[in-house]
């Protein structure tokens, strides 16, 4: 009976939840500061589905640690899952072609000057970034969407 409604729960949370908070992530720029804050809201949400743990030891119950509900939950994190749909979109423009609207808003370079300060990330650093992650940090995103052969 638990598990039927953990399993409904978690359901509910991958078919309603996600997608509404996941609405348009691939034009997201996201900084560590808005990672963090995405990280921390999956977790509010997987510890209101999973509920508290009993302490064998104390014999209390607890909140589930982190590391807990990363072995529960056993789906991509919701920043990897941001990230696989910034590089698929990413390709989807690059293969549009220079013509298209969308492919200059995103790869072009706006008219004056940035504020004072860090430069805040744009959508192309964020390609950037991920594909570092991936292994592909010295190729260009553009060229790694148009190459059919991968």
């Amino acid at each position: 009976m638990y598990c039927d409604l953990l399993n409904l729960k978690i359901k509910i949370y991958r078919t309603i939840i996600l997608p509404i908070v996941l609405h348009w992530c691939e034009t997201w720029s996201l900084t560590l500061r808005d990672t963090r804050r995405v990280r921390v809201f999956e977790n509010r949400v997987l510890r209101r589905i999973f509920g508290t743990k009993m302490d064998v030891v104390t014999g209390e119950w607890r909140k589930i640690h982190n590391e807990e509900l990363n072995y529960m939950y056993c789906s991509p994190k919701i920043f990897q899952v941001i990230d696989s749909r910034r590089m698929r979109w990413a390709g989807h423009v690059a293969c549009k072609g220079e013509r298209r609207g969308v492919y200059r808003v995103l790869v072009g370079q706006p008219e004056g000057k940035r504020r004072l300060g860090r430069p805040s990330l744009r959508w192309d650093d964020n390609i950037k970034m991920d594909l570092q992650e991936v292994g592909c940090g010295g190729m260009s995103w553009i060229e790694l969407a148009q190459d059919k052969n991968w």
